[in-house]
């Protein structure tokens, strides 16, 4: 009986992790004698590393089944145990750590020796088998990692350890710090490219020379000292300048996990290795040229690539080096320039003109306009008065202002930008993961095919087999297929967050590119969220003393109806002023007693005269009576933004049904609906009533895009494919919506709409050309057709290929809403030309 036989008998669970066996599956780890089955390669991995570490005697001991093996500290050396014990310190962890509830935290980290696809799928699996491990996902291009875990059942140092022990190294994720790593790693790419390059470059001037000597003829002692030339200098290259692809394929063969390295290891290895021995041996030929060609071919492709990878995690990090490193912190009166990441909470600090707000606070004193744009895309400043809150990270434009620290390191607003956008990066739409599965077994597929083309070609002509079986592992490495999804989605991703709209889940593009219907709510969403003065019909005296008077009313309530008062606001004030709650205002002015508020209220002020009839307008009218007589109306109304109405025509002219929900049931709803050319508005309705709509439209097919910003609308943002919440939305909208439109203009959704198509068509471009390439270059590689290096150009060209044309991604053409409207007519009038011209 085999080993595998034996392991048969037992199928009721896997023996690490206790998980039901899916059919077919063949891993099998020997303990303790016995042959014991396993579920997946990731137990396999694992429960090998506890047998080679001689610590069998974790499964005699163990009470239960656990998710993961309690491997004890000493695998790892004792400098490493305490480095990454510093991390469970709260003051190192302030930083980089996001406490999300009592006991759960959230980090983002930076993980060293990613190379693949294989890698994040084995990190991800490996860590999720961790005790108290709630989510983890690892993002292929920046190599970050987000990770959320129950503090109470492990810590992170055990979870760093971890990483560390399948062959990975993680670090808290800093700007800072990344830079250095990111520098680091460019510094050797560099290195290794330079070695590879010079070496390939005298390598191929001693293969001229034998190749026109083996046509001429040529002395053999010439011919051997050329040979040995040509190993001296093709050795630094084989050992050094190819040596990650040996030590990402060792990690994943111990793994039990298959990569592009694999192939890419065994082709040159395999071939210098042949070379070598034909030089000692003065026998076969050498192919110390294809050696150093392959792998400096292959270098320039990964260096390009790390590279679109780099500007991907800057765009990232360029977020949080917005902050200052130091602040001017007000003490006793007294200006200290103190360093940004000591500031506390309650503190005050002054801020300059021309100076960055070092973390997010309230102004206490002072006014001025800041510039947003690093968050927003909105060039222009905004103006902030005392009291309302300021972003860590934007600029103070105008003048200097005090400001009263609210949150500082993790719990900004600008690293809570960072976290979500980690955190769609990190997660991966379907594609992504179809791409994932097809690259891993595409590589058993190269492996399998490679020893049956070596086979065949054993039986037709031995001497060309072992150059056929290496152009064929070369030609065929799936590196274009597993850059094709993630490339577009992180240029996609990164654009329109410069743009305006922070995307914070990864399956938002995907589905935009799907969308069929979007659905507004209205308050805050198609208008401003704020009453503002529409309309002044006087009915005594002059405009502006009646605006006066009113605003002096209004100067000192905080009610939102005052606010819109406070342009029109001067230093006189009214005194004796009373609030009549749900009427309005009272209060004396030179002397003279006026009212403002609802007609009847107000008019009640001169008995002798009833109050005027209201202007037959649209609108939330308010009326300004003296002791002698009425003097105003007052036409307050929501107003709509700026670029709502050229939107919604964008929006349709696109194809999308667009409907209106809320829950306002007076006459508003349906004339805000008439502006913009809304034809579908449900009004009046609650919650509850938003949320079965949605479902009725989902049901119906309709691939939903939802719009709001209330609290009201969290249940229909929650329940909608894909949620989009306004930047002026409460904290938990944000939190459960899909999207965030950091700036008002709702001209941004329709970019969006227009770069996901076109996301979807490079994606679908991307992977069309890898596996044509794949399936073009294969019989010829196989049919002999193509030598080693040829394949190794083959095979980056397409990469680079893949890259480029993500990497159209990454600029949005800045238009007007109008412009995007006459874009998106020309396209349908060229497309019903040539639906007429096929017609005929």
């Amino acid at each position: 009986m085999t080993t595998r036989d034996a392991a048969a008998g037992d199928r009721s669970g896997c023996y690490h992790c206790g998980l039901a066996i899916p059919p077919g599956s063949d891993f099998v780890t020997l303990i303790d004698g016995k042959p014991r089955a396993m579920c997946c390669p990731g137990c396999q991995a694992v429960a090998q590393t506890i047998v080679e570490s001689g610590l069998d005697s974790y499964y005699r001991h163990r009470t239960g089944v656990s998710s993961a093996p309690d491997i004890p500290g000493r695998d790892l050396p004792e400098a490493i145990r305490q480095e990454l014990a510093l991390y469970d310190q709260p003051s190192v962890q302030k930083d980089f750590v996001h406490v999300r509830d009592d006991d759960l935290r959230e980090a983002s980290l930076v993980i060293e020796g990613i190379t693949c696809a294989a890698c994040a799928w084995l990190l991800d699996h490996h860590l999720e088998r961790q005790p108290g491990v709630q989510q983890v996902s690892v993002n292929l291009s920046s190599h970050r990692m987000r990770l959320v875990w129950d503090a109470s059942s492990t810590s992170l140092s055990q979870l760093l350890a971890a990483i560390y022990r399948i062959g990975y190294q993680g670090h808290p994720y800093h700007p800072d710090r990344e830079e250095q790593l990111l520098e680091q790693e460019k510094k050797r790419a560099i290195r290794r490219l330079g070695v590879a390059g010079v070496g390939m470059m005298q390598v191929m001037m001693y293969a001229i020379a034998l190749y026109a000597g083996a046509m001429q003829g040529m002395e053999e002692r010439f011919v051997t000292f050329i040979r040995w030339a040509s190993l001296v200098i093709a050795t630094p290259v084989a050992l050094y300048a190819a040596r990650p692809f040996y030590t990402a394929a060792l990690r994943d063969l111990r793994s039990r996990s298959l990569s592009m390295d694999v192939p890419v290891s065994i082709a040159v290895l395999g071939a210098y290795c042949a070379s070598v021995w034909a030089t000692l041996t003065r026998s076969g030929e050498v192919y110390f040229d294809s050696v150093c060609m392959f792998t400096f071919f292959l270098l320039i492709g990964r260096y390009l690539e790390m590279q679109a990878r780099h500007r991907t995690g800057r765009a990232g990090n360029a977020l949080l080096n917005l902050l200052p490193t130091s602040a001017l912190k007000l003490v006793d009166g007294e200006e200290r320039l103190v360093p940004a990441t000591e500031l506390e909470r309650g503190d005050r600090v002054l801020v300059k003109p021309g100076h960055s707000i070092p973390a997010d606070g309230i102004i206490r004193r002072g006014h001025s306009s800041i510039d947003e744009s690093a968050l927003t895309g909105e060039y222009l400043p905004v103006r902030h008065r005392e009291g309302e809150a300021v972003v860590g990270g934007t600029l103070n434009v105008e003048n200097p202002i005090e400001i009263e620290i609210s949150q500082t390191g993790g719990d900004t607003q600008l690293s809570a930008i960072v976290r979500l956008l980690d955190r769609a990066q990190a997660e991966k739409p379907s594609s992504a993961r179809i791409a994932d599965r097809v690259a891993r077994y595409f590589v058993a597929a190269v492996l399998a095919t490679a020893t049956g083309v070596s086979l065949i070609w054993w039986q037709i002509e031995p001497g060309h087999a072992f150059w056929v079986t290496l152009s064929v592992l070369v030609v065929t490495c799936p590196c274009a297929l597993s850059l094709a999804t993630p490339t577009a989605l992180t240029a996609a991703t990164g654009t329109l967050r410069q743009n305006g709209l922070l995307i914070t889940r990864g399956h938002v593009l995907e589905n935009l590119a799907r969308a069929t219907h979007i659905v507004f709510d209205k308050t805050g969403t198609l208008t401003e969220g704020n009453l503002s003065l529409q309309e002044v019909v006087t009915l005594e005296g002059p405009r502006d003393e009646a605006l006066r008077l009113a605003a002096a009313l209004e100067a000192h309530s905080e009610h939102p109806i005052a606010r819109a008062f406070r342009p029109f606001a001067t230093a006189a004030a009214a005194d004796e002023l009373e609030s009549h709650l749900g009427q309005g205002l009272e209060g004396r002015i030179g002397g003279r007693r006026y009212r403002i508020g609802k007609p009847a209220f107000a008019a009640a002020l001169c008995p002798h005269d009833n109050a005027p009839p209201e202007p037959d307008q649209h609108g939330h009218w308010l009326l300004l009576c003296g002791e002698t007589g009425p003097i105003a109306w007052f036409g307050l109304d929501d107003q709509l933004r700026r670029d709502a109405r050229d939107s919604v025509r964008a929006l349709r002219a696109l194809g999308l049904e667009v409907q209106m929900l809320t829950g306002d049931s007076s006459p508003a709803a349906q004339h805000v609906a008439r502006q913009l050319g809304i034809d579908s508005v449900h009004a009046g309705m609650t919650p509850e009533q938003k949320l079965a709509h949605i479902r009725q439209l989902q049901s119906d097919g309709a691939q939903l895009l939802m719009v709001g910003d209330g609290i009201n609308d969290i249940p229909v943002l929650a329940g909608a494919q894909t949620s989009v919440a306004m930047g002026s939305a409460t904290d938990l909208a944000k939190t459960c919506a899909d999207a965030v439109l950091l700036t008002g203009s709702l001209g941004r959704l329709v970019d969006a709409l227009l770069l996901a198509r076109k996301c979807r068509a490079i994606i679908r471009e991307n992977l069309g050309w890898a596996l044509l390439y794949n399936l073009l270059a294969l019989p010829l590689a196989a049919a002999g057709f193509i030598a080693p290096y040829m394949a190794a150009i083959g095979m980056s060209a397409s990469s680079l290929v893949v890259v480029g044309n993500a990497l159209r991604l990454s600029k949005l053409v800045r238009r007007s809403t109008r412009q995007q409207v006459q874009q998106v007519q020309q396209v349908q009038q060229v497309q019903k030309v040539q639906q007429g011209a096929d017609h005929v």
